[in-house]
C-alpha cells in the first residue's frame, strides 16, 4: 500500500488528503490545526505530531500551505519533513509559493535525496474534494512519470511546463490574471452601480458579453448582491499571489503597471479583511469613493 504524508489541511488541502484515502492509500497527516484533521482521522488517517512525524516512511510528501515562509517551516524547520525522508521520496509542492522559492526549496530538497516535483493547482475547494482539480507541474520527465500514481488522486489534467519552477510561473501568472479581472470586475461594477444603472440588466450583460470569463461570472452575482459566504479564496491570500507574481514579472519585465496595480487593490483588501473572500473587493472600492465625501 502506497504511503503518503499530507501537510496542510487548509480549504483545498482537507480534500486532498482526503483523495488519497479515497484511492486506499495510508495516509497521515499533520496541520497546525489538529481539529481540521478530524475528518480525516475518522476516516482512517494517522495524525502526526509534526512534518517530521508525518514524513516518516512516506513514498511522498504532499504539502498544501498559505506561502513561502509556511513552506520552508514544515519542509526545513527543526521538525520540517526533509529531517526523516527517505532517500527517493517524492517531495510534492502544491502550494502556491514565489518562482525563487520553488527553485531554493527544490535544490535544497533534491541535495537530501528526495525527488522534487513543483505541483501547484487550480481548482476550488469542490474540485478538490472530487479529485478534479487541475495540477500544473514543473518537472523532470522521469520524476513526473515517478510521481503520477501520487497525482492521479488529485486530478487527470496534467499540464507539464517544463522544468521545477515552470508549473509554479504558470500559476502565478494564472493568479495575477485573476486578481486584475476581479478587481476591474469590482470597479466596473462600482461605477454601474454609482451611475445609477440597472444592476440586474449589467449583470446580465456582463456575464454573456465578451468581458465574461470564469472569474467574472463566478464573482459578478455575489459582489452585487454583497453575498461573501463561503469564501473559497481569501483577499490575503490574492495578494500573496498576486505579489509573488509581480515579483517574477519585474525579473523578466520592464513594466508591469496592471500587476503593480492588482497588488496595490489586493494590499487595500488585505487590510480591511484579510480572511474574508476576495471578492469584498467591491467594497473597498465602494468605501473609497464614500471616503472622499
Amino acid at each position: 500500500m502506497p504511503h503518503v504524508a499530507f501537510i496542510g489541511l487548509g480549504r483545498m488541502g482537507q480534500g486532498m488528503a482526503g483523495r488519497y484515502l479515497d484511492a486506499g492509500f495510508s495516509v497521515a497527516v499533520w496541520n497546525r490545526s489538529k481539529v481540521k484533521a478530524d475528518e480525516l482521522i475518522a476516516r482512517g488517517a494517522r495524525w502526526a505530531e509534526t512534518p517530521a512525524d508525518a514524513a516518516q516512511g512516506a513514498d511522498a510528501i504532499v504539502t498544501m500551505v498559505a506561502d513561502d515562509e509556511a513552506s520552508t517551516a514544515v519542509w526545513l524547520g527543526e521538525q520540517g519533513a526533509a529531517t526523516t525522508a527517505k532517500p527517493g521520496a517524492l517531495a510534492i509542492e502544491c502550494s502556491t509559493v514565489s518562482y525563487q522559492h520553488a527553485l531554493d526549496l527544490a535544490a535544497e530538497l533534491r541535495a537530501r535525496g528526495l525527488t522534487y516535483i513543483d505541483c501547484p493547482v487550480t481548482g476550488l475547494p469542490d474540485a478538490a474534494a472530487g479529485g478534479k482539480l487541475t495540477l500544473l507541474v514543473g518537472a523532470e520527465p522521469a520524476d513526473l512519470e515517478k510521481a503520477r500514481p501520487y497525482l492521479a488522486p488529485l486530478g487527470s489534467t496534467i499540464r507539464h511546463f517544463g522544468p521545477v519552477g515552470s508549473g509554479t510561473a504558470y500559476k502565478l501568472i494564472n493568479n495575477l490574471m485573476g486578481a486584475i479581472q476581479i478587481a476591474g470586475l469590482a470597479e466596473g461594477l462600482a461605477i454601474a452601480e454609482q451611475a445609477g444603472l440597472d444592476m440586474k440588466l449589467v449583470l446580465e450583460a456582463i456575464q454573456s458579453g465578451v468581458a465574461a470569463s470564469p472569474q467574472v461570472i463566478r464573482h459578478a452575482s455575489r459582489m452585487v448582491a454583497r453575498d461573501f459566504s463561503g469564501a473559497t479564496f481569501t483577499a490575503a491570500l490574492r495578494h500573496k499571489d498576486a505579489a509573488y507574481a509581480v515579483a517574477l514579472a519585474e525579473s523578466l519585465l520592464p513594466e508591469v503597471p496592471l500587476g503593480r496595480a492588482a497588488v496595490a487593490a489586493y494590499a487595500k483588501a488585505k487590510v480591511a479583511a484579510p480572511d474574508e473572500d476576495e471578492g469584498k473587493m467591491i467594497e473597498i472600492v465602494s468605501r473609497a469613493k464614500d471616503a472622499k465625501h
